[in-house]
């Protein structure tokens, strides 16, 4: 690949947003980890978005979709191609009594938005801190609540670069997964079908998640969230916690002491202590309970 021209032809058709050549990723990730991009595309209207897709698929060039990075580990060699980063279409609002919302929103800042709204429906996702597109691709779930629960339809975009709105079965939802997992389409804008709702009502159910979540959760620490799936009638973190592994450290990564189904980078962890230790993890909860545990982080880029 010639990245040169590649970063000057992006830049042609990116004109409103962000490109960066050699871009330092850890900056963009949840769990401050990870090397370099080759190119780092931010478009800022889904017409430039549209065209690194076509120009990428064109071109043969490897294209990898980044929202805010909370769910990620990015390996230490970087990502080769081009990252596209999603965080600068951000837009919500109400259209014709549906709540829309672009692939780069914060789902935290789109269940706000609901409240403001007295729309009830995405209390659970007050504490998620994924990107809107990456609460689709995953089915993010918490406390009950699934985003397929709430989803009426969503604007993607083809790998083939063509716009269209995926509803009901065509979404494919599973437990943490759904169509765009596949690949074949990117997240463009979602559609929420919401209730309408008591304010005082909405917000209360949010504080109560939020306290939830803070005596729980090790946020003092960069961390990817909950790594593993929750196993069939089990508990990942559960199973770790009885599997004696809470503070098992690998280099700056620790499995933390606050919350076991937790990974967190205590001191300039690299993606190799990161996958190290979750192999560990695995093979342990393996070894005393026979239970495969299956990673809900995903892992992408170069050794």
């Amino acid at each position: 690949m010639n990245i040169s021209k590649i970063h000057e032809d992006l830049q042609q058709l990116v004109p409103t947003g962000v490109v960066k050549r050699n871009e330092v990723l850890e900056s963009h990730v949840y769990t401050r980890i990870g090397g370099r991009a080759d190119i780092l595309a931010g478009p800022a209207t889904y017409e430039e978005l549209q065209s690194v897709v076509t120009y990428a698929r064109v071109n043969e060039i490897p294209l990898t979709v980044l929202g805010n990075g909370s769910n990620v580990i990015i390996r230490d060699g970087g990502i080769r191609g081009i990252v596209l980063q999603t965080s600068d279409l951000a837009d919500m609002g109400l259209r014709d009594n549906v709540l829309y919302a672009q692939c780069g929103a914060k789902i935290i800042d789109v269940s706000k938005f609901a409240w403001e709204k007295q729309l009830a429906g995405l209390e659970f996702a007050c504490g998620i801190p994924g990107t809107v597109g990456g609460a689709l691709y995953m089915n993010a779930g918490a406390y009950g609540g699934e985003v397929k629960d709430v989803l009426q339809s969503a604007l993607a975009i083809s790998k083939a670069g063509r716009m269209v709105t995926l509803q009901g079965d065509e979404l494919e939802w599973g437990y943490r997964k759904s169509v765009f997992a596949s690949g074949e389409f990117i997240v463009l804008e979602a559609r929420f079908a919401l209730q309408p709702g008591d304010s005082a009502a909405i917000k209360a159910a949010m504080d109560d998640l939020t306290r939830q979540r803070e005596s729980k959760q090790p946020l003092e620490y960069p961390s990817c969230g909950s790594v593993f799936k929750r196993p069939p009638g089990r508990f990942a973190g559960q199973l770790i916690q009885e599997s004696g592994l809470q503070g098992t450290r690998i280099g700056g990564a620790e499995v933390s002491r606050k919350h076991a189904g937790f990974i967190v980078n205590t001191d300039h962890a690299t993606a190799k202590d990161y996958i190290g230790l979750i192999q560990h993890v695995q093979a342990a909860v393996k070894d005393k309970f026979g239970v495969e545990l299956e990673t809900e982080v995903e892992i992408i880029g170069e050794e």
